[in-house]
C-alpha cells in the first residue's frame, strides 16, 4: 500500500463569521465563575478528609503543587464537565481552582497545550495522539489523562442535499454517482474524532474521503455559517452545532456519531507529558473534580438541565438552553420529519465507564491515523497507547472520586460496518484490512 503523508492543506474557502453563529469568536481567556443554578444535596462542596485522600493517592503529600489551573475548551456540549467542575466548587473540593478558557480552534487549543500557555484541555482525542506522533502539528509528549464523554456527535448534510433526495450515507453515494461534481465535507482537525468519524462514515457507504471528496478544516462554532454559505456539501463536529443547522434550515442530520460507533470516545482532558511529570498531585485533583462533575451531570434529568443552562452563558458556549438540553436528554430530529429518543445519547459518566482512558481506544485512532496516510509506517500501537494514555492517574483520581474501575484497560467494539475492534489482536492487520483507505 503506498504511504500518504500528512494531506497538504486543501484550497480553504474564506471562513465566515456570522454574528447569528453565537461562539464564533473567542472572549478574553478570564472567565466569569460561580454563577450556576442553586446546587443542593450531595453536590454542595465538601472538604475530603486529607487522611483519605493521601491513603487514596499513596505517594507522600497529596496537596496540589499547582493550585490554579487553566483548562481550555471549544463551545461545545461536550464540554460541560470541566465547566461544571469549575461552577460547582468541585474543584476546591480537591485543593485547586480551574479556569476554563474558551478557545477559538482545536489549532489553538494544540499550540496552547504545547507551550504551557494552557494547563490541560477539554480535547479531541485524537488531536492528543497526532501530537505526540508529531503528526498535524508540532510533536511534543502528551497524557490523556480521562476520557470525558461518549457519542453525543454527528453528520449534517446540507439542505440543498435534501433537496435531492439525500436522507442518508446510502443516498448521498447515490446522487454523488449520478451528479459528478466536487464535494465538500468539513471537519474540524486533521487527526481528530471527527475527522475520523466523518472518513469511516463516508468509506462504510462506499464513498472514498480523500479521493471522491475534499476534506476541509472549520472550527465547530463556524459550521452553520459556512454550510449556510455553500462552502460545503456536510460537516462532521459536536454539538450543539447540527441542532442549530436544523434551528437554521441549512441542515439535517444524517447520523450521529453513536450510530457509527456505538459508546465510542470522545473527547478527553488532556495535557502534556511534561505537566504530569512536574504536578502529579494537580492532575490527580483535576480528574477528581471533573469526575465528580460528569457524575452529578448524568445524575438526573435535573441536572442536565442544570448543566445546560450554564453552559448556555456567553462566556461558555453561548447557545440557547433548548439546542443544547434536547440532544443532551436523547431527543433527537433530523430536520426533515423525523424524530427519536436515542437511548444511546452523549454518556458523561456511566459509573466511570465513559471516563476511563482505556488503552484500546487511543490505539483505535492510531489505526485509522494509518488507514488514511496520516501515518506512513505503523507505530507499536501499545507502547504510544501506554505512554499516553495515563490509567495510573485516573486510578488514584477514581479513588478519590469513589467511582469504580472497569475491570480491563481493553474493550472491544462493533462499528456501522460490522468490522469488530479488538487491540488484544492484530491492529496493524485492522488498519491495513479496510477496503477503501489512502
Amino acid at each position: 500500500m503506498p504511504s500518504r503523508p500528512s494531506p497538504a492543506k486543501p484550497r480553504r474557502p474564506a471562513i465566515a463569521t456570522d454574528p447569528r453563529d453565537r461562539g464564533a469568536a473567542a472572549p478574553p481567556a478570564s472567565q466569569g465563575r460561580r454563577a450556576s443554578p442553586t446546587i443542593t444535596g450531595a453536590t454542595v462542596m465538601t472538604l475530603v478528609d486529607p487522611t483519605v485522600r493521601a491513603g487514596a493517592w499513596a505517594a507522600g503529600s497529596d496537596a496540589p503543587e499547582k493550585p490554579e489551573v487553566r483548562i481550555g475548551f471549544i463551545p461545545l456540549t461536550d464540554c460541560a464537565s470541566v465547566v461544571m467542575a469549575a461552577e460547582l466548587g468541585l474543584d476546591r473540593k480537591y485543593g485547586i481552582r480551574i479556569t476554563p478558557t474558551r478557545e477559538a480552534s482545536w489549532a489553538g487549543v494544540r499550540d496552547k497545550l504545547v507551550n504551557g500557555e494552557l494547563d490541560a484541555a477539554h480535547v479531541l482525542y485524537g488531536l492528543v495522539y497526532g501530537v505526540q506522533l508529531g503528526i498535524g502539528g508540532p510533536r511534543k509528549d502528551m497524557a490523556v489523562l480521562m476520557n470525558l464523554n461518549h457519542n453525543g456527535q454527528a453528520i449534517s448534510l446540507s439542505t440543498r442535499l435534501a433537496d435531492k433526495g439525500v436522507r442518508d450515507g446510502a443516498s448521498l453515494r447515490a446522487y454523488m454517482t449520478r451528479e459528478r461534481r466536487e464535494y465538500t465535507f468539513a471537519q474540524t482537525f486533521p487527526t481528530g474524532t471527527h475527522a475520523m468519524w466523518l472518513y469511516y462514515w463516508l468509506a462504510a457507504n462506499g464513498i472514498h474521503p480523500m479521493q471522491e471528496a475534499r476534506a476541509i478544516t472549520v472550527p465547530p462554532p463556524q459550521m452553520v455559517a459556512n454550510m449556510r454559505l455553500g462552502h460545503m456539501d456536510g460537516f462532521c463536529a459536536g454539538e450543539p452545532w447540527h441542532a442549530r443547522a436544523i434551528a437554521d434550515g441549512i441542515g439535517f442530520t444524517a447520523e450521529t456519531t453513536q450510530g457509527i460507533w456505538r459508546d465510542h470516545p470522545e473527547k478527553t482532558l488532556g495535557t502534556t507529558a511534561e505537566f504530569v511529570q512536574k504536578y502529579p498531585n494537580t492532575a490527580r485533583a483535576m480528574v477528581a473534580a471533573v469526575l465528580e462533575a460528569s457524575r452529578f451531570i448524568d445524575a438526573s434529568a435535573s441536572n442536565r438541565r442544570t448543566t445546560a443552562q450554564t453552559i448556555a452563558a456567553p462566556s461558555y458556549v453561548d447557545a440557547g438552553v433548548d439546542l443544547i438540553l434536547d440532544r443532551m436528554l436523547g431527543r433527537y430530529a433530523n430536520g426533515l420529519g423525523r424524530t427519536w429518543d436515542d437511548p444511546d445519547a452523549m454518556q458523561f459518566h456511566r459509573d466511570g465507564e465513559a471516563n476511563y482512558p482505556y488503552l484500546s481506544d487511543g490505539m483505535w485512532f492510531l489505526t485509522q491515523h494509518k488507514r488514511w496516510g496520516l501515518l506512513k509506517e505503523h507505530p507499536d500501537y501499545l507502547a504510544v497507547a501506554r505512554k499516553v494514555n495515563r490509567p495510573d492517574i485516573y486510578r488514584q483520581a477514581a479513588a478519590a472520586a469513589q467511582v469504580p474501575l472497569p475491570a480491563s484497560e481493553f474493550r472491544t467494539a462493533r462499528l456501522m460496518d460490522g468490522v469488530v475492534w479488538d487491540a488484544t489482536r492484530d491492529p496493524k492487520a485492522y488498519a491495513d484490512g479496510f477496503a477503501i483507505k489512502a
